[in-house]
């Protein structure tokens, strides 16, 4: 087994993995913005907050997962650089099957939302009409 080979297949998944990541994290929760001012009816505050930590989520799930995934000299021999491609190949197709996965169940939880917060009638609180507060 070729130690050199495997140095080499880390150093090429991991900025991969990190990238697509990125890269779909940045675009999902960009666009997720017009979700949740929608779910939370134009609440800006909470609907970035929101936003943000749907986020932060997302990126500790899947940066976990590809560290999970990380180890691969226990499934070939590496002995030449045609097994290290097809593990490469492999891993990176697997990692980004599961990137869209997550993907869609975030859409899914976006749609899901916005569906019930227009079931929900969302009403802003009137000060003016609430019964004065007695001491007793």
């Amino acid at each position: 087994m070729d130690n050199s080979l495997i140095v080499t297949a880390y150093v090429i998944y991991l900025p991969i993995a990190l990238t697509l990541t990125v890269l779909v994290a940045r675009n999902l929760f960009k666009n997720a913005k017009v979700f949740m001012r929608d779910i939370f009816h134009g609440r800006e505050e909470i609907a970035m907050a929101t936003n943000r930590l749907f986020e932060i989520g997302f990126y500790l799930m899947n940066v976990g997962f590809a560290l999970l995934i990380l180890e691969i000299s226990k499934y070939h021999d590496f002995n030449t650089t045609q097994v290290l491609i097809e593990t490469l190949a492999s891993k990176i197709g697997g990692f980004s099957i599961y990137l869209g996965v997550v993907l869609f169940l975030n859409l899914f939880m976006f749609f899901r939302g916005r569906k019930k917060s227009k079931t929900i009638a969302y009403t802003e609180p009137n000060i003016e009409n609430l019964p004065p507060v007695t001491a007793e």
